[in-house]
């Protein structure tokens, strides 16, 4: 009866394990676009990785793939309507669901990037519609129109946040008076808690979790500020004003060994906090205007932070501890960045995608190529999984081979 029992606490660990790995989001698992795989190629031919597949019906939009371990997805505007895509690692499409109308002004097309949890995707639209489906076949589940059910306009630019999961809590910033942040049951939408956070408007962003010793902590920009709320039940903690021409404030978050880092475009730049040990308040520790960039993220490797600035004049590296520019150089067009197997991955907005080697005092330009098909904008954010590089450009998602040989 005993080694019964241990079994089944040992078998209980393992499928809690596999529960809490069992998400698939925006930016990678840690949100910071950090890719955990190795053995990736160290270089690349004249005319980049070997190229997989390519699908070219997407439709209009910026929505990056989510890449789970047999399946692939992402979301893009066809005739005005929002549909979920879902392939094989082959590149068969396994299916194809609507989800109702899309952003079809500015800047037509999907913004978020589906997020995979625990067999359900959910997707938030540009005009504020969640929904949440199986993932396996798309089968409906349930749908909340988040701006009319809780009163938030709708911003310039329409909704921009790819969302985030704590175990039973589903976020999601909805920029009302009333209800500014919500969390919501994954399950089947109800609503668990609200919060007045300082009643700004939304601001295109994708909030960060922290995870502390005694509360997980939730960080998310709004149109003028950073907020820091208590995930459990929304209170709002501290704030720390962070204006900027256009109220744009889309790169997430990111915290490492008590410190926290936010970063925003048009001049603004980034600011580093301090974090008091129970998340209940923060300290102003530096501020950086050179490296500004607008929506294409950062990364932090060996206490440096890497990035783009926004006017397109260089991409920076700044020391993490000081805010102090390292160096600077014009690699690429400005754009967006992630890493992997200790080497980063830009991909300008001039079609450009360099993997470089960031080092001492300067950035190595390993290889490069130019992304073939797909038209408009290169705002999505680049994906490593697998082995495979996902480059989404607008209709377009090009999977290429990056696995050593």
């Amino acid at each position: 009866m005993k080694n019964f029992l241990i079994m089944i606490f040992l078998g209980c660990l393992v499928q809690a394990s596999v529960v809490a790995q069992n998400t698939s989001q925006w930016r990678g698992p840690g949100r910071d676009g950090i890719y955990p795989e190795s053995g990736l190629l160290k270089s690349w031919s004249a005319e980049g990785p070997a190229l997989l597949w390519h699908f070219d019906g997407l439709g209009t939009g910026h929505s990056s793939a989510t890449v789970t371990a047999d399946r692939i997805y992402t979301a893009g505007t066809l005739e005005g309507i929002g549909y979920l895509f879902c392939f094989d690692f082959e590149g068969h499409l396994l299916w194809k669901v609507p989800y109702g109308e899309e952003w079809t002004e500015s800047w037509p097309g999907v913004r978020s990037t589906p997020l995979v949890s625990n067999g359900k995707i959910y997707q938030l639209s540009g005009l504020g519609k969640l929904l949440c489906r199986r993932a396996d076949n798309g089968a409906f589940i349930w749908s909340v129109d988040v701006l009319k059910d809780y009163h938030g306009p709708n911003i310039k630019w329409g909704v921009t946040e790819n969302l985030l999961i704590d175990g039973n809590k589903l976020f999601c910033t909805v920029g009302g008076a009333d209800s500014n942040v919500i969390a919501l049951n994954p399950d089947d939408g109800s609503l668990i808690w609200k919060s007045k956070g300082r009643g700004e408007a939304s601001a295109y962003g994708s909030p960060a979790l922290v995870k502390l010793a005694n509360r997980h902590l939730l960080v998310l920009h709004t149109a003028k500020s950073i907020l820091g709320m208590d995930a459990a039940d929304g209170k709002l903690l501290w704030s720390v004003d962070q204006p900027n021409a256009w109220s744009v404030h889309a790169n997430t978050p990111f915290f490492h060994e008590g410190y926290l880092y936010c970063v925003s475009g048009y001049g603004k730049g980034g600011v580093m906090l301090k974090l008091s040990d129970d998340g209940g308040s923060v300290q102003e520790v530096w501020r950086n205007t050179n490296l500004d960039n607008r929506m294409g993220g950062f990364v932090v490797l060996h206490g440096k932070i890497y990035g783009s600035d926004d006017g397109g004049k260089a991409w920076y590296c700044l020391d993490w501890k000081t805010g102090v520019s390292m160096y600077s150089e014009k690699i690429t067009g400005k754009g967006n960045i992630i890493s992997a197997d200790g080497l980063l991955y830009l991909y300008g907005e001039n079609g450009e995608i360099v993997l470089a080697d960031p080092l001492m005092d300067s950035f190595k330009k390993i290889s490069s190529f130019k992304v073939p098909f797909g038209t408009d904008q290169h705002w999505a954010h680049l994906v490593i999984g697998s082995g495979r590089l996902f480059v989404r450009h607008g209709g377009s998602l090009m999977v290429y081979d990056v696995r050593k040989k």
